[in-house]
């Protein structure tokens, strides 16, 4: 049975693919994504940027897989940022710093970018690796001073790519999208599905696995 392996920490993406079928192990990544973001040129282009830290986070989890798991399994990696007027924003971490974000993009359009990274892992050595970025056109509205005081007060801006939701609080402030819903809360379905394909895997093979028992989640050490 082909496991399925996420290597994130984020209820978004672990809920997307819940809902579309596959139950999977979580093992979070130990990437310090600060220095790596600082390791990369300047000139690094933005799909490039989200797509090189989904590597190394899919990587990193592959270091740390139980043999049970290695023996056959798929790896995803992922990473999210957004990307306005010719910079990219993470994850603002502070209350101060959401609270400015928001004010600066309250009434524009940014494009939410998640990198992908797929391994496919035989006996324990990887023999397939694929990665794509997905974007989406993100039309922001323009929360009262009182909303934006309680949003950021909710804490849910201060730890999101961009300092935004989609499917929770934030979904109140978008005005619309263009492109993949599922792509903004952090995991694309459509990148998915073409990634999977590439290594010679079906997602019909993987919801049967996926209702065989339960996976379960195990937390990152």
């Amino acid at each position: 049975m082909t496991r399925v392996v996420l290597g994130s920490a984020s209820s978004g993406r672990l809920r997307v693919l819940r809902q579309a079928g596959i139950d999977p192990l979580v093992i979070v990544s130990h990437v310090d994504e600060d220095a790596l973001l600082a390791s990369f040129e300047p000139e690094t282009p933005p799909e490039a940027v989200v797509a090189k830290l989904a590597n190394a986070k899919a990587l990193s989890v592959a270091a740390q897989l139980p043999e049970d798991v290695a023996a056959d399994c798929v790896v995803i990696g992922c990473d999210s940022m957004l990307y306005r007027d010719g910079e990219l924003y993470g994850k603002p971490g502070s209350a101060v710093a959401a609270r400015l974000q928001w004010q600066s993009m309250a009434g524009t359009t940014g494009h939410l970018l998640t990198g992908h990274a797929l391994l496919r892992i035989t006996a324990g050595v990887i023999t397939h690796t694929a990665g794509d970025t997905g974007s989406t056109t993100v039309h922001f509205g323009e929360p009262s001073e009182e909303e934006l005081t309680g949003y950021v007060d909710s804490g849910e801006p201060l730890d999101v790519a961009g300092a935004f939701t989609l499917d929770g609080l934030g979904g109140w402030f978008i005005e619309k999208i263009e492109g993949d819903p599922s792509n903004v809360i952090g995991l694309s379905l459509p990148v998915m599905h073409r990634l999977l394909r590439s290594a010679g895997l079906s997602v019909l093979d993987l919801w049967t696995s996926s209702h065989c028992g339960s996976p379960g989640t195990a937390p990152g050490p």
